[in-house]
């Protein structure tokens, strides 16, 4: 009867550290879903932040090429050029057609 004790005593101690472990991991996975919680509501108010940040970047840069700054002017002066460029092709190939 010894060696049933022993191994029941075995036993039993297996199963309290078991128990233990089950415990503490519990602890662990509702730490860590708190935690996931909290860096989801960062993330989402820093989504927010961010979406703000590009609308007010979008309204400066209107404001501005309404001030005509060099950059404002140099973007201009490109777009115009590819245009009468597309319009001088345009007149080429009229008049390539007209021939």
């Amino acid at each position: 009867m010894d060696a049933f004790d022993t191994n029941l005593n075995s036993l039993e101690q297996k199963l309290i550290a078991l128990l233990n472990k089950l415990k503490e991991n519990h602890l662990s996975i509702q730490k860590m879903e708190g935690e996931l919680d909290r860096l989801s509501n960062a993330y989402t108010q820093l989504e927010k932040t961010h979406s703000a940040l590009k609308l007010e970047h979008n309204a400066l840069k209107v404001a501005n090429g309404l001030l005509g700054s060099n950059e404002s002017k140099q973007n201009t002066k490109r777009k115009l050029n590819t245009i009468i460029n597309q319009v001088d092709r345009c007149i080429q190939q009229v008049e390539e057609l007209s021939n």
